[in-house]
């Protein structure tokens, strides 16, 4: 008379099965393990990336808003921006709104800059004394740009401190003279180190007085007068940033004279940080998914490892069947099996994956993480996996009919 089997004596006879075959168990494990380590692993690239770019976001402020001339339209285009945005521009909205602060002109443009035998290729950039506060850089050495600097239109230079390693090494570089555009300017000041914003290192910059950059090095627009790169503004406080938003924009279309499309745009550290949100939480679901796919793979391979597996314990099946063991006890243990491989090789999968992780961390500048809702959610959905590619080969043993079964032996 058949009995039931208990779900621990079942377990047993699962874990006494798999160890008696390890390196079939140990490759039927392989895929699941590398789907699972390229699940955390892309994932915490994905979040990493997203945790770089909003880094590098948070040192704009909070309070700041840019001016960039041309719209969305355009810019989806490829078109090239308009100069449209002018210095008169930054003085109104200086003057104009009363939600903004500081107001910081910028005019960009990418030079080689010598010095000796030395060159490097950096974006210089026209700016005003308020771009140090505006944008919260720093100056570790020397001096920053002064208002006798600009009113003056001296040639003086700031520099970035990789590019001061660049030109200077470990030579003194304050005083010193170097070129742009064929123009001789001292070297007044060296700034703190400040990092990359979007790819551009902003240690290799250099700023000059914005009206040295109009009259020795871009000079000025004949239709435009003074054309700029873009406008960095400060707002009062963070709460006042949606307000001066509004204000510039109204008070920039009234200057324009535009009615509908405008022809410049205005932004703030939150609209860049959910762009940014947006295409990296993308971006993370598609490696997560390609890593899924991997996943998938591992699931497949479960399943015909344990399709071959039933047909080599025909006998085993057979004869435990006619010992009294039902097909349920029969489909129980096969899925257990499949449930044991595919939590094993999750749990590997997660612990190469981590370790993947820490080591991306520190050998490189991405700050790669993996949070532990997403690894128990990776670990539950490989044993998921067992189960679901574990039915079709639990099935067919339980299906076997004993009498057939017992003729092979």
């Amino acid at each position: 008379m058949s009995r039931k089997l208990a779900l621990a004596e079942t377990v047993s006879m699962a874990i006494i099965t798999l160890k008696s075959n390890r390196l079939r168990s140990l490759l039927t494990m392989l895929g699941i393990v590398i789907g699972n380590a390229s699940v955390i692993t892309l994932v915490g690239v994905g979040r990493g990336a997203q945790n770089l770019a909003e880094n590098q976001l948070s040192n704009l402020g909070a309070n700041v808003l840019f001016v960039v001339p041309g719209n969305n339209d355009t810019r989806r285009r490829g078109v090239a921006f308009p100069r449209n945005l002018v210095l008169e521009d930054a003085e109104a909205i200086s003057k104009q709104v009363p939600t903004v602060k500081r107001v910081a002109p910028q005019i960009s443009s990418s030079e080689v800059v010598q010095f000796g035998s030395k060159s490097s290729t950096s974006s210089i950039t026209g700016i005003t004394p308020n771009f140090l506060p505006v944008r919260s850089f720093d100056i570790a050495k020397g001096r920053f740009i002064s208002e006798q600097d600009v009113n003056s239109a001296r040639n003086v230079v700031v520099i970035g401190p990789d590019l001061n390693e660049k030109l200077f090494g470990a030579n003194r570089s304050i005083g010193e003279n170097l070129r742009i555009k064929d123009q001789t300017f001292q070297v007044i000041g060296i700034m703190s180190p400040k990092g990359a914003v979007f790819g551009n290192n902003q240690d290799e910059n250099a700023y000059i007085p914005i009206t040295t950059m109009v009259s020795r090095i871009t000079g000025r627009d004949p239709t435009y007068g003074v054309s700029l790169s873009f406008i960095s503004i400060e707002a009062i406080n963070e709460r006042a940033t949606r307000a001066a938003k509004f204000q510039i924009t109204n008070l920039l279309r009234q200057r324009h004279n535009i009615i509908r499309d405008d022809d410049f745009a205005v932004r703030s550290q939150k609209d860049a940080l959910q762009i940014v949100s947006t295409i990296t939480g993308g971006l993370t679901l598609m490696l997560a998914a390609i890593g899924g796919i991997s996943l998938l793979v591992g699931g497949i391979g479960i399943m015909n490892i344990m399709l071959v597996s039933v047909s080599e314990r025909t006998e085993e099946i057979g004869l435990r069947k006619a010992l009294g063991a039902r097909s349920s006890d029969v489909l129980t243990q096969f899925l257990i099996e499949s449930l044991i491989l595919a939590s094993l090789g999750g749990l590997l999968g997660t612990g190469l994956g981590v370790a993947a992780i820490s080591t991306l961390s520190i050998l490189t500048p991405l700050p790669a993480t993996i949070g532990v809702k997403t690894i128990m959610t990776t670990v539950s959905l490989s044993g998921s996996i067992g189960l679901i590619f574990g039915v079709l080969p639990a099935r067919r043993a339980a299906k076997l009919d004993p009498i057939v079964a017992l003729r092979s032996l």
